[in-house]
């Protein structure tokens, strides 16, 4: 989990995930510091994805990749509690 300290209420508000979008929680997202570590974990290692993480709603979104189980182990590894399902 981020101990940047930096966790305002300033972030961007979600939009809605994207069509064909993989879509979960990470609850102990907190701010952009943390998003930013989930987005470039996941596009560093899934080459061809796209991520939006939003810390406000906790919502994060992957295009470019089916592979659930392989997202989950990556944000998992970066440090952060995916949830067990997709949401939507």
């Amino acid at each position: 989990m981020c101990s940047c300290q930096q966790h305002s209420g300033t972030a961007a508000k979600a939009t809605g995930a994207p069509e064909g979008a993989i879509s979960f929680r990470v609850e102990d997202m907190t701010c952009g510091h943390c998003a930013g570590t989930i987005k470039k974990a996941i596009e560093d290692q899934l080459p061809g994805a796209a991520v939006t993480a939003d810390p406000a709603s906790k919502l994060v979104s992957v295009v470019g990749t089916s592979d659930f189980s392989a997202i989950k182990s990556i944000v998992t590894g970066a440090g952060y509690t995916p949830s067990p399902d997709r949401v939507g």
